[in-house]
């Protein structure tokens, strides 16, 4: 009976192990939550009006100004690691590589890194 247990919980530390091994390399490789924004849209909150997606370009972190949308153009953008409510999105950023910057673990190839 003792060596059952010891078993089972030998297998959870290792199943338990593998999941945060799993998660570390996972969040190295996948891209920041985005959202395709109006740049014209910022207003005196710091929030960006979301757009549709076709609106921005298809490649993470390029711009497709003078999209139409209409009668009008829109300047839009991907904007990443926002805080999202009400169909706007404010606290985030342009630039996809200080986003994965600050998603944590470190695993951009900006060069800055502990040691």
């Amino acid at each position: 009976m003792a060596e059952q247990r010891r078993r089972l919980r030998s297998s959870t530390v290792v199943l338990g192990g593998m999941g945060i091994l799993a998660t570390a390399l996972t969040s190295c490789g996948s891209d920041p939550d985005r959202r395709c924004v109006d740049r014209d849209s910022y207003d005196y909150a710091g929030s960006y009006k979301i757009v549709a997606d076709r609106n921005c370009a298809s490649g993470s972190g390029s711009t497709s100004s003078g999209r139409k949308r209409g009668s009008s153009t829109v300047d839009a953008d991907w904007y990443y690691d926002a805080d999202v409510s009400g169909g706007r999105a404010e606290d985030g950023t342009f630039s996809r590589s200080e986003a994965v910057d600050r998603d944590g673990f470190g695993c951009s190839d900006s060069g800055s890194g502990g040691g």
